[in-house]
């Protein structure tokens, strides 16, 4: 696939950049240790999932997160775009800075519909990062080549929360506009997905600087300061709800809720310190758009999957270290599952690959499962186990797979 500038790109597929006019009314209150915001929800004059309900003509991706009848598991990857794609690095050898193809409309989708064009997933998600609406609500931050994320003035005091306030969506206007764009483009062939971080998962990033390996200074915040970790965590949770709405009325079918270092911390401090911001967020969404089904995943959550399930949420990802069929037995049949092949395996010969998907669906069973990786795809994965990941999943269906018994591996001496 070519490159070309994005104007002749957005010409050439007959896209059109419309800039998303979302009224937002606020008022901020800050005290010297708390952020307290009253966000109105933004002004709707063209709302699609929210307002509309469940139907037959909803794609595949959606029907399973809701936990109806489907004929197949749905698929798509974590990370479905990026290096692993030659189209995918050349364009980046044109436009090297990560911000400018996750902020610039036309390089988003572009790179949105890349694995689209190639593979053909039940799920599209929007090219962007967990980090991208943090400088809409006063946090600046960088991306350097060696160090990832750099956030050069970190909140780790009352100060710090001063620099905070209410998302202001209209810096967001490339999101609202690829979601629209992505929608018009898949059709009802796949769902667009939107993702966040969780306020956990985002405060580690604010407060640390960038990323850690450790996280030393948040989790010393939990005993030393918090007061302002929770003052950030509150101010975070507004914030990423009316984002999640944002993304909805823009075009998204399903949201996807990233804590992903939220297996960093002890089952009991992820139940203090980050399960009741995931649950408001939740319990906000779900009044302004009961219809969009929510996605929750966690890097590590074997010792959280019970947990991770009273957030109220219509999805559990799973990780590839957690074996399906006993998350399963662990989440009961009230919530839908998505995974959890290990990325690995789209190194090993294609019969292997085959085989450990079907595994998978076959311990996930018929309702209520999205196919994915347990993870995100690795980089130098190669495109052509990715591909065939997706045939795959095509070529499954439960009413002749599920009756049909695994062959027995074989034992060599």
């Amino acid at each position: 696939m070519g490159l070309s500038a994005p104007a002749s790109v957005c010409s050439s597929l007959g896209w059109k950049s419309s800039s998303l006019c979302l009224q937002l009314g606020a008022s901020t209150h800050l005290t010297a240790f708390s952020v307290s915001s009253t966000t109105k929800c933004p002004q709707k004059k063209a709302s699609l999932t929210c307002s509309s309900s469940s139907s037959s003509s909803d794609p595949l991706l959606v029907k399973a997160a809701r936990g109806d009848p489907v004929s197949r598991p749905p698929a798509w990857m974590m990370r479905q775009a990026g290096r692993y794609m030659a189209v995918y690095r050349k364009l980046a050898e044109k436009y090297p800075s990560f911000r400018e193809r996750s902020e610039t409309t036309d390089l988003i989708v572009e790179i949105s519909l890349q694995p689209w064009e190639a593979f053909r997933p039940d799920g599209v998600i929007i090219f962007s990062d967990i980090l991208t609406p943090l400088p809409a609500f006063g946090v600046a931050f960088d991306i350097e080549d060696v160090r990832g994320p750099v956030i050069q003035s970190p909140i780790t005091s009352e100060e710090g929360l001063k620099t905070l306030h209410p998302i202001d969506l209209e810096k967001l206007h490339f999101v609202g506009e690829s979601l629209k764009i992505l929608r018009r483009e898949v059709g009802a062939n796949a769902a667009v997905l939107g993702f966040v971080g969780a306020p956990w998962t985002i405060a580690t990033y604010i407060v640390e600087g960038g990323s850690t390996s450790t996280y030393t200074t948040i989790k010393s915040m939990c005993h030393t300061a918090p007061h302002v970790l929770r003052a950030l965590l509150s101010h975070l949770t507004q914030a990423i709800a009316d984002y999640i709405v944002f993304q909805v009325d823009a075009g998204a079918h399903c949201i996807q809720i990233f804590d992903s270092w939220g297996g960093q911390l002890p089952p009991a401090m992820w139940e203090s310190w980050s399960k009741p911001y995931i649950e408001e967020i939740v319990s906000s969404v779900r009044k302004r758009c009961p219809e969009t089904p929510l996605v929750l995943y966690i890097n590590g959550n074997g010792g959280l999957l019970e947990r991770m399930k009273g957030t109220g949420v219509d999805v559990i990802g799973l990780d590839w270290t957690v074996d399906m069929a006993d998350g399963r037995k662990r989440l009961g049949s009230g919530i839908s599952v998505q995974g959890n092949v290990d990325p690995a395996y789209l190194f090993s010969p294609l019969p292997t690959l085959t085989e450990e998907i079907q595994r998978v669906v076959r311990s996930a069973g018929p309702r209520g499962h999205i196919l994915n990786l347990g993870h995100g795809v690795l980089q130098r994965t190669p495109e052509e186990a990715v591909k065939h990941f997706f045939e795959v999943a095509r070529s499954l269906n439960y009413d002749t797979f599920l009756q049909t018994q695994p062959q027995k591996e074989l034992v060599h001496s």
